[in-house]
């Protein structure tokens, strides 16, 4: 839903126009158009866009005409960490050591072999040469950065079997081989790392552990991803010969993308669907322009900073494109509601009395965690319990700035307090990317824009259903049926709380009360385009206090995007309580709203607040595709529900998103690196079932050839039903077995056979009705039956076969 407003000096015209994600307050219309920047961003080197002094060390200066005195460095953190760092305790264990490179004898130094004896571990040989020490902790630290443990191997890593033992010389020489793979493709991220690049530094010897790792890392895209003209060469060329099988993947938001051109590499035959107009799902990019049509900006509606960079894969995509990145600045001073800066003293007061109150959550849940596992209680409840307890922020200002840091633990988690699970609500900590947050000048749009390219994506085809079953899925969207192999559902969690998307049969009872456990909350933002910045480059942030607790989350921070968006840019986050209040106002409402919060903090120290350009107010929790922001833990639910999500359903259908990323959830890279586990999984699957190619499916099944004899003459037929009745009865409670023919026209042209084991007044009911969609529905919603392919029919349905054939081979 977009509604056009005049500005601000004429108001009262408004027109409406449908589009479920934005409302906007503009001059005039805008595409979707970004400007375009070229400076790398590589780790060793930074080059992040960082208007500040030349050490690097933030500078502390208030907007212009602010009072004299430091402002407080408010740090923009997602969540107070109080779990153990895992990068700083692990690594410092590492102590392995791996071949010295030689640019002609690899492995040549006795000193720098690979472990020969399960000892070595405990005690070295020979003494290494310090800077070898340290090449090797630094390439353990990108293998922990990227999310792989120290001294041991993934859950993928073991079911791909990289080692033909768990723990011992091999696994370990195989973590160091891993590692040193892992660090000299991300040194140069823009080529393609082969394999026999990867044995230059690597003995002979150890060919087999070069082999598992390489493959391991390629096929489950840890190297050789992304898109630079060296890797789209390789990875967007047509399947050679058969494909290993076809994929339909729902949503074009970045799971989507990524999984869609990893599967093509790995030898899939993919189309995407996409209910938008556009792929990006909650990453959106709005181009904002003035009337003059010469002050422009891009905005980013939905997922905005890359939260931490080391070993981010969206950083690698920065770089392999040349976009320069924005670290976004830790200063973030406070103002009250007349528009006084708050003082620093009781801000630190309060920020640390906020921290102690978390802490001491903390640890009430590890003394009685088996006990809130079984009876969970709000994150907002333990923390008004304690506060009340130890007298915290009771004097009227300091309640205030604690209900400002309240705000935030909101916006992190996209919902109120009160919803948030005490025992689990940050269980994803001990896996936050580390480094800066930062933002992508021109918009995260850019990296969709080159994800989506060269994709066979199928836009404006929102999913309906989805049929699965042993012979394949069939999807309809859009008024059109595709037939494939398999389905990789990414749909936001919000959809499938929604219910909005059909599955048959239904999903497990385990998976849906995942999907009810599970929380997806809501964060809006207003997005202003000004005709000068009049609040001062020298921040990135500044927020609002609020006197009414409950709307503490209304406009209580403000993005400023001047150093990145192109022109002078604020956004202003609606969170909690006041994000759900906030899609029923009026836009004009709400920019009047956050101009007189601007109005109040700059007018009085002499600074006008100009008209606004152009304003653009989201509305995603009435946005039809996602209902909502991102997932959080609510109360009864935990981090094993991102996994149960997670879980893939037959070996037909699986998911991806953020919200099946327990270790990353709520975050744009965690979509990213769901996308391609994914696509590894549904490799694997096929590897391990040797999948027959989709023209031979059917056939291959003699059981179901016979079946195919016996439908050629049914019982009964009407539409896309076929039905054979149990000869032994004729009563109406008697068996019959029903088959349901499905035809995809994009994939496949086969038709996909469901059956089900349904009663002779059933069949009746059916007939009655006009439609086969209508069918489906009474068959799943009022009979409860599951169709199934062949192989999974019950014994009754295969006694009613086995009397039909007994019968036909009397009758000869």
């Amino acid at each position: 839903m977009e509604t056009t407003v005049s500005p601000p000096e004429s108001t009262a015209n408004v027109s409406t126009n449908v589009d479920p994600l934005e409302l906007s307050a503009t001059n005039n219309p805008a595409n979707d158009t970004t400007t375009d920047a070229a400076v790398s961003y590589v780790p060793s080197d930074p080059k992040v866009t960082e208007p500040i002094s030349e050490s690097h060390e933030p500078q502390t200066q208030p907007p212009p005409g602010s009072q004299p005195g430091p402002s407080p460095q408010k740090k923009r953190r997602r969540r107070r960490k109080i779990f153990t760092d895992m990068i700083s305790t692990s690594a410092s264990r590492l102590r392995v050591l791996r071949p010295h490179p030689k640019q002609t004898t690899a492995y040549s130094h006795s000193e720098t072999e690979l472990p020969d004896s399960p000892s070595y571990q405990h005690q070295r040989k020979r003494k290494s040469p310090p800077d070898l020490d340290k090449e090797v902790d630094i390439e353990a630290l990108i293998a922990i950065s990227v999310g792989f443990p120290v001294d041991s191997l993934t859950e993928e890593e073991i079911e791909a079997n990289v080692v033909s033992q768990i723990g011992g010389v091999e696994q370990a020489n195989y973590i160091i081989v891993r590692n040193h793979i892992l660090a000299r493709w991300r040194s140069n991220v823009s080529l393609w790392l082969t394999k026999d690049h990867a044995l230059e530094s690597i003995r002979a010897e150890h060919k087999n552990l070069v082999n598992s790792a390489y493959n391991f890392l390629l096929h489950h895209g840890y190297i050789n991803f992304g898109v630079t003209p060296a890797i789209k060469e390789v990875k967007i060329k047509p399947v050679d010969g058969m494909p290993k099988g076809s994929v339909i993947v729902i949503g074009a938001g970045l799971s989507g993308l990524v999984a869609a051109r990893q599967l093509i590499f790995l030898g899939f035959k993919v189309v995407v669907l996409e209910g938008r107009a556009r792929p990006g799902g909650r990453v959106r990019t709005k181009k904002m322009t003035g009337g003059d049509s010469k002050t422009l900006a891009a905005a980013d509606l939905g997922g905005s900073v890359l939260t931490g960079i080391n070993g981010n894969p969206l950083g690698v995509l920065v770089r392999q494109l040349g976009f320069p990145l924005h670290k976004v600045r830790d200063i973030c001073p406070l103002y009250l509601p007349n528009g006084r800066m708050v003082n620093s003293d009781i801000d630190s007061k309060v920020e640390v009395s906020f921290n102690e109150l978390l802490d001491k959550v903390c640890k009430l849940r590890q003394g009685i965690m088996e006990e809130v596992k079984s009876v969970d209680v709000s994150l907002g409840t333990a923390l008004e319990a304690f506060r009340s307890v130890y007298k915290v922020a009771e004097d009227p200002m300091e309640r205030m700035l604690l209900d400002w840091h309240l705000a935030n633990l909101e916006y992190a988690n996209a919902t109120l307090m009160s919803n948030l699970s005490m025992a689990f609500w940050d269980q994803d900590d001990p896996y936050e990317m580390g480094g800066d947050h930062c933002f992508i000048p021109g918009g995260n749009e850019r990296l969709v824009r080159a994800l989506a390219e060269d994709l066979p994506i199928f836009s404006d085809r929102p999913v309906e259903r989805v049929i699965y079953g042993s012979d394949g899925v069939l999807v309809h969207a859009g008024g059109q049926e595709y037939r494939g192999d398999m389905v990789l559902c990414t749909v936001p969690l919000g959809v499938l709380k929604r219910g909005v998307i059909q599955f048959v049969p239904e999903l497990p009872q385990r998976k849906q009360d995942a999907i009810e456990r599970l929380g997806f909350g809501l964060l809006n933002k207003v997005a202003i385009l000004f005709p000068y910045d009049f609040w001062g480059g020298e921040i990135d942030t500044f927020g609002h206090l609020t006197e009414d607790p409950n709307m503490r989350g209304e406009f209580f921070l403000f993005y400023s995007y001047s150093s990145v968006a192109g022109g002078p840019l604020l956004v202003a986050l609606v969170a909690g309580e006041a994000a759900v209040k906030f899609e029923s106002m009026s836009p004009v409402e709400s920019v009047s709203r956050v101009l007189e919060i601007l109005k109040g903090i700059f007018s009085p120290k002499g600074i006008a607040v100009p008209d606004p350009l152009q304003a653009v107010c989201t509305r995603w929790g009435q946005d039809q595709f996602s209902y909502g922001s991102y997932s959080y833990v609510a109360i009864g639910a935990s981090g094993d529900d991102y996994d149960i999500l997670a879980e893939s359903v037959a070996d037909r259908v699986f998911f991806a998103g953020e919200a099946t990323n327990k270790q990353y959830p709520a975050t744009m890279h965690g979509a990213f690196l769901s996308g391609m586990r994914e696509a590894a999984h549904i490799n694997r699957v096929v590897k391990r079932r040797s999948m027959p190619s989709p023209e031979k499916l059917n056939n291959l099944d003699q059981e179901s050839s016979d079946l195919d004899i016996l439908f050629e003459t049914p019982d009964l037929a009407f539409g896309k039903f076929s039905v054979l009745f149990d000869p032994r009865s004729a009563d109406l409670e008697s068996n019959a077995l029903l088959r349901v023919a499905f035809q995809g026209e994009k994939l496949n042209s086969d038709f996909l056979y469901l059956y089900g084991l349904v009663q002779r007044k059933q069949v009746i009911e059916l007939n009655k009705v006009e439609e086969d969609l209508s069918r489906i529905k009474m068959l799943n919603c009022d009979f409860q039956v599951r169709l199934v392919g062949r192989k999974d029919l019950c014994n009754s349905a295969e006694s009613i076969i086995t009397c039909i054939k007994s019968g036909i081979l009397s009758s000869n």
